[in-house]
């Protein structure tokens, strides 16, 4: 256990006590001396001679620190002018004692096998002569961190053991040392480290930072080795590869010096490390791809169970914290636990309106004990552990921390017993009369109940095969009483029966059956040891002598079962444990002790704990449970102690400090691990192999007054009678933080809905902020006199409201983290109302505050901000027919859309007022006999959830005639708070213990949007981030990197992980299902079957010269293809595929060249080994019988050969490494290999494949040799040619079973004979292409690999997980040679992108290149930097809208991925993107001029689940969000002025709302029935129409009618105009879909009114608004999809489902037709200067530029 005291990090200067110089010595001029910079006192060595002057740790060297933390942390500042030295003494595990030294007075790195000298530089300079000298003399503080693993390791070859001495020598200043296991990252704050996959550094450890300023412009980090250095420190078990395919070769021999700096050194590649760029962040985030700035930032935190173990001290130095249980209540009601014993559940009444049934299902629980916390058991195998939490038992798998249930207990569990091969489980709750359950562990049903013959029961024990248990407790009288049962027919559907019965005068404290005779068993107790046996039922008892010892207070026993197995009483004996600190060896047999012990502490002068443990005379340490395996004795103490001995107990094994008494321990069956369980509510165990303590669950000591949850960062905060404030990880129920006060109590809690900050509440009357950044108390206000009852912050953290017992009321403002008080009101909230989470109700939208008072009986409303007197209800009269007095007890808002207030009264109802005018709206009565602390409506107002006793209730809030609540149990103590989680997925409860509880009702936007792709979370537990953006240094590509391996991108830090991976380097195997059949290796799949235009007059490509557009550019990547983009970075040739185009882009400039020609959707690219050829294949269309092939001269962009190959999709293409040949492969369904002569492209080969194969390649060595892989096998074809004719061999060769199941689905060749190939289940392999056979394979990752390249020596592997990673594989052809499991290959880097790799393209040395995802996005990576770049990025799903702003110089879209995203016009380059979880974004509009100030342009967004969200371009941040409609949204428009936005949904429901105030005014419902599909406004020109109004609109909906209205807002007028209605025959599908209803106002004649839509004709029909008629019909070839009309010309755009786009001039009447989309043009919009025509097909957007304007 010598590193959990360690852990997580460790003082060294605090720990040995340097200040008083007992455990350290100090030589020559040392002082203490305050520093200006740290604003503290710091250590000065100074002096001529180092070897003079000096610290050193320990004080004498025949002692050792035995610091075993990998990385040591010396912070220190040279002195000016000075040379310094710094001596380690470091020990390897042969017990090796090697010198470690850094200096700048070293001019060369030195090595032998016991002394490492290494030049320590402190500023980079460029001559080498310069790299040695004197301390500069603005030398800054600096944090050394050495990794003395990786030091040992590399230049010496040796394993790290621990740290034995320090000495560190003049001239310098030191400010402190730390070890740690964690690698820390000093620059990165609490703030970043939310979005970052990093450690930041603990605040101990910190230097400080003045706001404002940079940490790296005033200080140096210097970590060493740096990570181009490093080699793993042990074969890479769970990432790379296995052991044997791992090299840990020695050391590498440049120069190893570490130079200090003043910007990150992590990724330098040379020996010396240079300065990089400032945007090349450290950290491990770098080694992620970079996102665009979105508003869902996914937020990590490094997993606090290990970091919470024995042993751990706060990180956080904050003034007096330390980081560090029913009955049916309601008369009738019938509990009922399902057979599952997942969902308790009560029904009070028919639930017929309640889908599903149950709606809560149990998810996790918080909390450990409850009646005591000795009750702590294994499983038999080992992997879970069984432990009581209040009422519910909980099962919890120890290594994924997956929590299953016991659910049907009423009152807390006091003691729980599981027989020997996990088949029975039984448990009796604490509370008289004693009801026990017996339980099938495995299901966890419930076998039989049974009343004990006890009042209470103490303590189970079964018998090993589960036949017999026995129980100990007191009867009515006191007296104790052992029971015992038996169980052996209980599985057969048998009862439970008394055997027997006894009363005994003798006090148990513990009671076990033996593990040898299940009629014998041992109780230990105050003054006795005795042995029992079972005999013709009847209960027998035998005293063991005792002797001496017969008046020790025993506490515990346990049986020590010989190594042999024996099962005779002979072979086992009994250890007894006192709180005297005896040990008892007691023969069974002889029934005599054989020897005795006790524990005592040996105290070093001052020292704090016990260091040193004998057994002699002296006052003992009481032990309170001890555990006996064959080989140990497991031992814990009420110092807080966990030891482990040997059976003669001669000395400590390992021992573990806990931070209360340790009240119950245990060891597992396989004797390697100790569970332990404290008075103070900890859970673990502590592995004896590792010596590492693992911490399962931590808990509250008392009950739990309030709750409150984080959105963000997915935290929970809870506060206690305990005195403690505790902050838990919602995903893994760890504890983060634990606040103790021992002199003002905490009452209520609440968090910031914006910064990481909480509110805290005291008995005291304080209000605290605490900042979860910074890790202190920012602001203090003291404003009442009482106890804080409530608490609680509006929505946007602008406002914070308290009340306290004496009845006032406190206002602050939260605009910035000063927070400070606004007003203070006395008398205004109920005096000595307890506190409570519902005492104060802010509505949703911020605008409302309710709170009991100024007495019981009424309810008061109060406006927010200026906490007007709004609306006083007399709950007290609104019963009339009650002759009680009312009181209302707690109070809640509805959603703002509702208005709805809930009061719970005294008199056990729930009242639903307006909140408005206070009238009584519906009412629950008979909620629950006892008060209602706590309730609360979900966001969709269907469930209201209320604290009921001991019991959940939730109604159906919405089914007027409600049917009666559910009521779900678990609880042994009323609950204080419920609540729902921020996604409205989860509900909490609080009480005894925290309930996590899952909601199965599906949500509104799941049934209405069941194909909707799901939105990318922020992380387990934490919902649907509430929308906010950022720019700058996320912006995805300011300059386009150019293809020079001498000037790679310089990168910033990601701000988050990409979508689909965690950004963090782990490459464990987490034992998820491996894919079976990797997507991107399964043949080509266009996403809809391309359908290719008519032939038609005036249809012409894209890039037609002369024609009325002119294709400009291209926005997005076909993800769907494989192997379709390519780049030469000699030539800068960049080429990939977006639909049916190939796109030709300079990655200097960003122009594009678009050649087209392919019918359908492009599949895959190959470039000519000359690079002058480029070939690109596509599938069948509905005009085509095959796929083509076209083959381009690269120089000039033509179309040189057009081929037809395959009848199905061509799968791959590839060209010999002479480029006289090129190889086709069909995919899975034609199964064709074909090759063709590049000088004719004539077919020179054809043949079928017996199986699918999934890839080919050329050899680069040898022409004649091509590969193909597939199921199972590896095909090899030799190409032998006579004359013209070519003939393929072939050769075939099995998979060997050691690679595992799965195929072969990539390939590429390596360094002759050898070639790779990657599997769907992660592993390569590697073949001897010579021999024919596969020597080596490793498990490369969990997803199927879909790309393999290889240059040099280096591998590069992309997979279906997104992880790009790149191999060392120089030493695979020795290990082809040599035959053996040497190591060979270790992963250098590793990347994780947004999506399943399909595509890459690298330079010769695999530094750098272009990669693509299914994610549709183009990376630029490098190496060297380990970071990527986005180059190219679309849409993931399909474009719904495209709005431009008023001065045209940006434009947006919005997706059904949930974004919407702000691009610039000039050149396409994302700036800005919002992004809204689980959610799709339907509709957008783009606010028109207002007042001529750019800052106020806004966007609006409507979304699936019917909310509205306002964002403010300028501010790049959401400033508003409402609900205006219940379904989701189809169409949303701004007025002429922007003060109004008007909205539609997919009932036909028109919504008029307020941006800046988000309320609603206005509803129409004449479309109601029918979506609607266009909301147009423009300004009224006309005034022939004779009616007034500013603004003219009209909203079409899908059952072909289209309303026209005139407007004037500010005066709330709406008239109607007129109303159109047109014919639809029966049958008018287009594609399966029905094409939809589409009109517009004509932009040049305001009396003109332009419709389509599915009709008896094809058509575009023009109304006259002013004539009331038809006045022209404009025939189309197809049903329109899309409609746009030019506002500067007369043309009319129209897109079809056939993928063709109409151009229409109306003045002219003539029309012309383009190509150009693989999918119907659902979306086409002229710019409003209609200069570019956007049109969209699925995720795919084409810019077109109109010639002439």
């Amino acid at each position: 256990m010598a590193r959990a005291w360690q852990h997580p990090f460790l003082n060294v200067f605090r720990h040995f006590r340097v200040d008083e110089w007992k455990r350290s010595a100090k030589q020559g001029d040392v002082a203490v001396v305050t520093d200006k910079t740290l604003k503290g006192a710091v250590y000065r060595i100074r002096g001529s001679v180092s070897a003079a002057n000096y610290i050193q740790l320990p004080k004498s060297s025949t002692q050792s620190l035995g610091l075993t933390g990998r990385y040591l942390y010396v912070l220190f500042r040279p002195l000016p002018s000075k040379h310094f030295v710094i001596h380690l003494d470091v020990s390897s595990k042969d017990n090796q004692v090697i010198r470690v030294s850094f200096s700048n007075l070293f001019k060369e790195f030195k090595s032998t096998a016991t002394w490492l000298q290494f030049p320590l530089v402190l500023e980079a300079r460029t001559p080498q002569r310069d790299l040695v000298g004197l301390a500069p003399s603005g030398a800054r503080w600096t944090c050394l961190q050495l990794d003395l693993q990786d030091v040992l390791l590399v230049y010496l070859n040796r394993c790290y053991g621990h740290l034995k001495s320090i000495r560190l020598c003049a001239s310098l200043l030191v400010r402190n040392l730390y070890t740690s296991d964690l690698c820390f990252e000093p620059a990165i704050s609490g703030a970043q480290w939310a979005k970052l996959p990093v450690t930041p550094m603990p605040r101990e450890m910190a230097f400080p930072v003045p706001k404002g300023e940079s940490w790296h412009d005033r200080y140096i980090h210097v970590r060493f080795p740096s990570e181009s250095l490093k080699v793993p420190s042990k074969p890479i078990e769970k990432s790379c590869s296995p052991p044997e395919a791992v090299l840990l070769g020695p050391g590498p021999q440049p120069l190893p010096c570490p130079v200090a700096s003043s910007k990150p050194v992590r990724f330098s590649v040379s020996p010396v490390v240079q300065t990089p760029s400032p945007t090349a962040q450290s950290g491990r985030a770098a080694l992620a791809p970079r996102p665009f700035p979105e508003v869902s930032l996914s937020q990590e935190r490094s997993d606090a169970s290990n970091a919470d173990g024995p042993g751990f001290h706060s990180l956080e130095p904050w003034a007096q914290l330390e980081a560090s249980d029913i009955h049916t209540a309601a008369a009738g009601t019938h509990v009922l636990t399902h057979e599952s014993a997942e969902v308790p559940v009560a029904r009070t009444g028919s639930c017929e309106g309640f889908l599903p049934d149950p709606v809560l299902r149990l998810k996790g629980v918080i909390g450990f004990g409850g009646h005591g916390t000795r009750q702590a058991l294994w499983t038999p195998d080992g992997a879970a552990v069984v432990y009581p939490c209040h009422a519910v038992i909980v099962v919890l798998l120890v290594d994924t921390g997956e929590q299953r249930f016991f659910l049907g207990h009423t009152d807390k569990v006091s003691a729980l017993a599981l027989d020997g091969s996990s088949s029975l489980l039984a448990s009796a709750q604490a509370r008289a009369p004693s009801v026990m359950r017996l339980w099938d562990f495995q299901t966890g049903r419930c076998l039989c109940l049974f009343r004990s013959p006890m009042h209470v029961v103490c303590s189970l024990s079964f018998s090993d095969s589960g036949a017999l248990l026995c129980g100990v407790g007191k009867d009515h009288h006191g007296r104790t009483m052992v029971v015992a049962w038996g169980t052996g027919q209980v599985g057969l559907g048998g009862e439970v029966v008394v055997l027997a019965k006894a009363h005994t005068d003798f006090d148990v404290q513990a009671f076990r059956v033996t593990f040898f005779d299940e009629t014998r068993m041992a109780s230990c107790g105050q003054g006795s040891v005795r042995l029992w046996r079972l005999r013709g039922g009847v209960l027998r008892s035998c005293p063991v002598d005792l002797g001496e010892h017969h008046a020790l207070q025993f506490t515990d026993l346990a049986f020590k079962q010989a190594r042999d197995g024996c099962p005779e009483p002979s072979a086992a004996m009994l250890f007894v444990c006192s709180r005297s600190g005896h040990i008892l060896e007691i023969d069974c047999q002889r029934m005599v002790v054989r020897h005795a012990r006790r524990l005592l502490p040996t105290r070093t002068p001052g020292g704090p704990h016990p260091q040193k443990q004998t057994f002699s005379s002296g006052p003992g340490i009481a032990i309170s449970s001890l555990s006996v395996s064959p080989a140990m004795c497991a031992v814990g103490s009420e110092d807080g102690f966990l030891r482990l001995w040997p059976l003669d107990f001669s000395s400590v094994l390992l021992e573990a400090e806990h931070e209360g008494p340790v009240s119950s321990v245990c060891v597992s069956p396989d004797g390697l691990r100790v569970l332990s369980a404290t008075s103070s509510g900890h859970l673990g165990f502590l592995d004896t192999l590792s010596r590492v303590y693992h911490m399962l669950a931590r808990s509250h000591t008392a009950p739990v007054l309030a709750l409150a949850m984080e959105q963000r960062r997915g935290q929970l905060a809870t506060v206690s009678q305990d005195r403690t404030v505790r902050i838990w990880d919602l995903a893994t129920l760890q504890q983060l933080y634990d606040f103790t006060s021992s002199e003002d109590a905490p009452c209520a809690v609440t968090f910031h809905p914006t910064r990481p900050t909480f509110f805290c509440g005291f008995s005291s009357g304080a209000v605290r902020s605490f900042s979860l950044e910074a890790a202190e108390v920012l602001v203090e206000h003291t404003c009442h006199r009482g106890a804080v009852t409530g608490l609680t912050a509006t929505p946007d953290g602008r406002l914070l409201f308290s009340s306290c017992s004496q009845g006032s009321l406190a206002q602050y403002s939260c605009a910035d983290p000063q927070w400070h008080v606004l007003r203070v009101a006395a008398d205004m909230v109920c005096p000595d109302a307890p506190a409570s989470p519902s005492a104060l109700a802010v509505s949703r939208d911020g605008r409302l505050l309710a709170f009991v008072g100024p007495s019981r009986c009424t309810v008061t409303v109060m406006g927010s901000a200026s906490l007007d007197e709004l609306l006083r209800v007399d709950i007290g009269t609104l019963d009339l027919a009650s002759s009680r007095l009312d009181s209302a007890m707690a109070v809640c808002f509805g959603p703002a859309a509702l208005g709805h207030l809930l009061v719970s009264t005294s008199s056990n109802r729930v009242v639903v007022l307006d909140a408005v005018s206070g009238r009584i709206i519906r009412e629950l009565p008979g909620v629950h006999p006892e008060p209602c602390p706590s309730l609360t409506l979900s966001e969709d107002a269907r469930f209201l959830l209320i604290a009921a006793g001991r019991t959940i209730k939730v109604w159906d809030y919405a089914t007027q005639a409600s049917p009666g609540p559910q009521v779900y149990i678990g609880h042994s103590e009323p609950v204080q708070a419920v609540a729902f989680s921020p996604d409205q997925q989860q509900v909490l409860s609080a009480g005894d213990a925290v309930f996590l509880w899952d909601v199965l009702a599906p949500t509104e936007s799941d049934q209405s949007f069941p194909g909707a792709p799901p939105a990318c979370k922020t992380g387990p537990g934490a919902g649907p981030l509430e929308d906010a953006a950022s720019r700058a240094s996320e912006l995805p590509r300011q300059q386009v990197p150019k293809p020079c391996q001498a000037s790679p991108p310089r990168l910033g830090v990601c701000a988050r992980p990409p979508e689909g991976g965690d950004g963090a380097r782990d490459t464990r195997n987490s034992g998820a299902p491996r894919t079976t059949y990797l997507a991107s290796c399964k043949a080509f799949t266009p996403a809809r079957v391309s359908c290719s235009p008519h032939s038609a007059k005036g249809t012409c490509p894209p890039p037609a010269s002369g024609g009325w557009l002119r294709l400009k550019a291209v926005v997005g990547y076909s993800g769907n293809g494989r192997a379709n983009m390519v780049w030469r970075p000699d030539t800068g040739f960049f080429a990939y595929t977006c639909g049916r185009l190939v796109v030709v882009e300079d990655l200097h400039s960003g122009a594009q060249q678009h050649w087209s020609g392919h019918s359908a959707e492009i599949s895959t690219l190959a470039l000519s080994h000359s690079a002058q050829v480029l070939a690109s294949a596509s599938g069948r269309s509905s005009t085509t019988a095959h796929c083509q092939i076209r083959v381009w001269d690269v120089s000039g962009g033509l179309c040189q050969h057009l081929i037809f190959p395959h009848s199905t999709t061509v799968l791959a293409l590839a060209f010999s490494p002479d480029d006289r040949l090129l190889v086709t492969l069909g995919d899975h369904d034609g199964r064709t290999l074909a090759l063709w002569g590049t000088a004719t492209y004539d077919l020179v080969s054809s043949t079928r494949l017996p199986e699918p194969v999934h890839g080919v390649a050329f050899n680069p060595w040898d022409a004649g040799e091509l590969t193909c892989v597939g199921q199972g096998t590896v095909t090899f074809w030799l190409l032998q040619q006579r004359g013209a004719d070519i003939s393929l061999q072939v050769r075939r060769e099995p998979v060997p079973e050691a690679v595992g199941a799965g195929e072969l689905t990539s390939l590429c060749y390596g360094a002759p004979p050898l070639l790779y190939c990657g599997t769907s289940s992660g592993q390569v392999c590697v073949w001897d292409t010579r021999a024919g056979r596969c020597f080596l394979s490793w498990e490369a990752d969990d997803g199927g690999i879909g790309l393999l390249l290889f240059s040099g020596s280096r591998l590069v592997s992309g997979s279906s997980t997104g992880r790009l990673r790149l191999w060392a594989v120089g030493a695979v052809s020795e290990l082809r040679c040599k035959g053996s499991g040497a190591s060979s290959v270790f992963m250098e880097h590793e990347l994780v992108l947004d999506g399943a790799v399909v595509s890459a393209s690298f330079d010769d040395s695999v530094d750098m290149g272009v990669v693509g995802t299914t994610a549709g996005t183009l990376w630029f990576v490098s190496w060297a930097e380990g970071t990527s770049t986005r180059l190219i990025s679309g849409h993931r799903s399909k474009v719904n809208e495209v709005v431009f702003s008023p001065g045209e110089s940006h434009c947006a879209t919005c997706s059904e991925d949930g974004s919407v995203r702000v691009w610039a016009l000039a050149s396409m380059e994302l700036v800005i993107q919002f992004q809204v979880l689980n959610q799709s974004c339907l509709c957008l509009a783009w606010s028109p001029p207002c007042c001529g100030r750019p800052e106020q342009q806004r966007l609006a967004a409507g979304y699936g689940d019917g909310s509205l969200r306002i964002f403010s371009v300028s501010r790049t941040a959401m400033e508003l969000k409402m609900h205006p409609h219940p379904v989701a949204l189809t169409t949303v428009a701004f007025s002429t002025d922007g003060q109004t936005v008007l909205s539609g949904d997919k009932d036909g429901l028109v919504a008029v709302s307020h941006p800046c105030t988000g309320t609603t005014f206005r509803v129409l419902s004449d479309h109601q029935g029918a979506p609607i599909s266009t909301i147009c406004v423009t300004c009224k020109e006309c005034e022939d129409l004779g009616v007034e109004g500013t603004d003219l609109w009209l909203a079409a909906s899908g059952d072909q009618r289209v309303s026209v209205w005139a407007s004037d807002w500010l005066r709330n007028h709406c008239e109607l105009v007129d109303w159109l209605s047109f014919p639809m025959p029966a049958t008018t599908e287009t594609q399966g879909h029905l094409p939809p209803s589409l009109a517009a106002f004509c932009p040049w004649d305001g009396a003109l009114l332009m419709y389509v839509g599915p009709g008896v004709y094809k058509e575009v029909i023009i109304y006259n608004l002013c004539q009331k008629q038809v006045v022209e019909k404009i025939p189309l070839p197809f049903f329109a999809m899309s409609l746009s009309l030019s506002p500067g010309t007369h043309l009319l755009a129209v897109g079809f489902a056939e993928c063709m786009l109409r151009l229409v001039d109306c003045a002219m009447g003539t029309a012309q037709d383009f190509a150009g989309h693989d999918n119907a043009v659902h979306l086409c919009r002229f710019t409003p200067s209609a200069r570019l025509l956007f049109t969209a097909a699925r995720n795919e957007i084409l810019v077109w530029e109109v010639p002439g304007l």
